[in-house]
């Protein structure tokens, strides 16, 4: 059975597909198939070339489509004997999927690529993102363009930065070669980011980011002179939990994030969105980066050392925590708990953000704050 739709050629699979070798040649092309060679469902000449009980059943929905004008009109002549018009375009069919499926881009296991294939989430983390024909974007991890193919249609200027060499080239042929792409080959934990977006740039930054990489990268954009206004980015849903934590569970990463930005959950994702599917859950996770620390502290990198050093020990009390963490004694420890007014039989995840800056505030400026820096 043929099946012409809308310009279309649609051919349902027989019991006895043609074999991978030896595809036969479709002689000279005379010009598209005219509508009078097409074999009618039932006829009598479709019943002699192939037997009804030869047919597996077949729809519109689920027959694999060629472009009419991909096909070319097969002259009976020259087709090899024994072999119908159907085994021809059957042949030519296999040759096409085989063509696909090998050029079709593998993901490298080795860079820890799991590329977003679900159309679903790419909308949820563009519109996330809040993309206008004024807005400069940077993508780190564009992977095959899921995200970058709707960033460009939205933004001013995209700027995309992929560490596998064979995406760099293949990315803006794969879009249409749009104007206001620019891919650079890099490694995300070691740009120089004034370089890609420009110094005083005010940019967003969209990412589907390797779970292996995602924290040293979400550090790198929130501690660097140049942050981005807003950052949406895919991590492990472990992560994303952390990076939102309020006081109770809180950890290294919450306090990490929410020191410089306001978190929030955009949406859960499954490890069937992606190709393959991870064995993990996945989070998109926004960040409304500040203009200023979340707390006013006299020195971000000591504020963290005291951060580790009351994180050593998390599940010990913050009392205990902070000694073993900083190196300082049990007498330095009690007064700084006892000025601040904390209870040291708390655990260090049920701190919350101001409460650090307090502590901070009251740490003695010549006691160390962290003995394994």
């Amino acid at each position: 059975m043929v099946v012409v739709l809308h310009g279309e050629l649609a051919v349902p699979y027989t019991r006895n597909p043609p074999q991978r070798g030896g595809i036969p040649p479709l002689g000279k092309a005379q010009g598209p198939i005219s509508q009078g060679m097409a074999l009618t469902a039932g006829s009598h000449a479709a019943q002699a070339r192939e037997p009804r009980q030869g047919l597996t059943a077949a729809t519109v929905s689920d027959v694999p489509r060629v472009p009419w004008e991909c096909l070319a009109r097969v002259n009976p002549d020259d087709m090899p004997p024994g072999c119908s018009q159907r085994e021809v375009l059957g042949h030519f069919l296999l040759l096409m999927r085989t063509i696909a499926t090998r050029t079709r881009r593998q993901p490298r296991k080795s860079l820890g690529q799991h590329f977003l294939v679900d159309p679903r989430i790419a909308n949820r983390i563009v519109s996330a993102a809040e993309p206008t024909h004024s807005d400069t974007v940077l993508e780190v991890g564009p992977g095959t363009g899921i995200l970058t193919r709707r960033l460009v249609e939205r933004s001013g200027s995209v700027v995309a930065v992929e560490l596998d060499e064979r995406l760099v080239s293949e990315l803006p042929g794969r879009l249409g070669e749009p104007s206001n792409l620019m891919v650079h080959h890099a490694d995300a934990r070691e740009l120089v980011i004034p370089d890609l977006v420009g110094i005083g740039t005010v940019y967003k930054l969209v990412a589907n980011l390797p779970y292996y990489a995602a924290a040293p990268i979400i550090r790198r954009f929130l501690e660097c002179e140049t942050p981005p206004q807003v950052m949406v980015v895919m991590v492990q849903r472990e992560v994303g939990d952390a990076m939102t934590a309020k006081p109770g569970t809180m950890t290294m990463m919450s306090i990490a994030t929410q020191f410089y930005a306001r978190v929030s959950t955009v949406t859960h994702v499954a490890p069937k969105a992606f190709r393959p599917p991870p064995r993990v859950s996945s989070t998109v996770v926004k960040l409304d980066v500040m203009s200023e620390p979340r707390v006013g502290v006299r020195d971000n990198d000591r504020f963290f050392e005291l951060v580790r050093a009351g994180f050593a020990a998390p599940r010990k009390q913050l009392r205990n925590s902070l000694i073993q963490g900083s190196g300082a004694s049990t007498g330095v420890v009690d007064g700084v708990l006892g000025n601040a007014g904390m209870d040291g039989k708390r655990r260090p995840a049920m701190l919350s953000m101001d409460e650090w800056g307090l502590l901070d505030s009251v740490w003695p400026a010549d006691v160390p704050r962290n003995r394994f820096r």
